[in-house]
């Protein structure tokens, strides 16, 4: 399966940019959203959830950015009635989680290796990695996107970036690809990526152990973090690998009323009350809120962080999936972005 996939990753980089594809201005970022199968029994009891999410979480997006759902055949229409032709496009894949599988890092796009644990780890979990990522890198293919690819095992939920150079992994990427931090920061760095580099342990071991449900940019060199405090001194821990990657980071505690009491998959932890896992564009901040008391804190907080417009996004229900507002999107800007939305919307037409 691998060596199929590496085939594919080959091709990618190399398209050229037709002359009538239409520029993007460089602030507005398109945000892909990827409907669950319509025959996958594993979100069968949540599909209208999902599909819930997807609908109001795209009509804030179209009054600032652009959007775009990728749905199979069947649920093509359903969509295309809620959000109108232009913002859905037939391209199923194979999970909902498309900021995992997809590139990475919309200043400079990577396309990591999906890694197992994103389909619950187990002794055929990368072959499942695999098969899920090769749809997007097939629907990649077609639309003649230029990423860098690499072998490296990562998630996209494990790319924490502010495009400025400065970029926070989990230590699970360390595991995954057998490497010390010396020798990680130079594989990164060998990828252009970033500069400065800091690994984090997870605030929960084992799963995915994904760094932005833990830690957001929400400037240039200016983080939001979680507030642990039950448990000091993994917060004390955190801070201190921050700064040490990080020179000069500012770091902005926020409001965590983690809730872990609704667990849609016992594999994946809950991503309820963690406002971290927030959406990011150059002008704008897609913004986690769960219907509970703490939100306006939050919200309150991060505005006091940013430059940026902050965009609240109500993800009660899919947050006990184990994730939301981030990890549901996957961004892509100028060209790619033109690319990949004018190759699906002519495919439609």
């Amino acid at each position: 399966m691998f060596k199929k996939i590496t085939a594919v990753f080959a091709v990618l980089g190399v398209a050229l940019v037709p002359s009538s594809t239409p520029a993007f201005a460089a602030s507005k970022e398109l945000i892909v959203l990827a409907a669950p199968a319509s025959d996958d029994d594993y979100y069968a009891s949540v599909k209208n959830d999902i599909f819930n999410f997807h609908i109001a979480y795209a009509k804030q997006i179209m009054m600032h950015d652009d959007v775009l759902v990728l749905v199979d055949e069947d649920a093509y229409e359903r969509y295309a009635d809620a959000l109108g032709e232009k913002h859905v496009a037939v391209a199923g894949m194979a999970d909902i989680w498309a900021r995992d599988y997809a590139s990475a890092n919309p200043y400079k796009p990577v396309l990591f290796r999906y890694t197992a644990a994103g389909q619950g780890g187990g002794r055929n979990g990368q072959v499942e990695a695999d098969a899920v990522q090769k749809y997007f890198v097939l629907a990649a293919k077609k639309a003649g996107l230029k990423l860098l690819k690499t072998d490296l095992l990562n998630d996209g939920g494990n790319s924490v970036d502010d495009g400025s150079g400065n970029l926070v992994v989990s230590t699970k990427f360390l595991k995954d690809n057998n490497l010390t931090e010396n020798q990680a920061r130079k594989a990164l760095r060998k990828l252009n990526i970033a500069k400065n580099i800091a690994f984090i342990e997870a605030d929960e071991q084992g799963g995915l152990e994904h760094a932005d449900g833990v830690v957001s940019f929400v400037d240039e060199n200016t983080l939001i973090i979680n507030s642990y405090p039950e448990d000091a001194a993994y917060a004390a821990k955190l801070e201190a690998d921050l700064t040490r990657g990080l020179p000069g980071v500012k770091i902005h505690k926020i409001v965590t009323p983690y809730d872990g009491s609704k667990i849609y998959d016992k594999r994946f932890g809950s991503a309820c009350g963690l406002y971290t896992n927030a959406l990011v564009t150059p002008d704008r901040i897609y913004f986690p809120q769960f219907g509970i008391p703490e939100d306006a804190l939050a919200l309150k907080q991060v505005k006091a962080a940013t430059r940026r417009h902050v965009i609240p996004v109500m993800s009660a229900k899919v947050c006990e999936m184990g994730g939301g507002v981030r990890c549901m999107s996957w961004q892509i800007r100028g060209q790619n972005a033109a690319r990949f939305k004018q190759y699906f919307q002519t495919k439609s037409e």
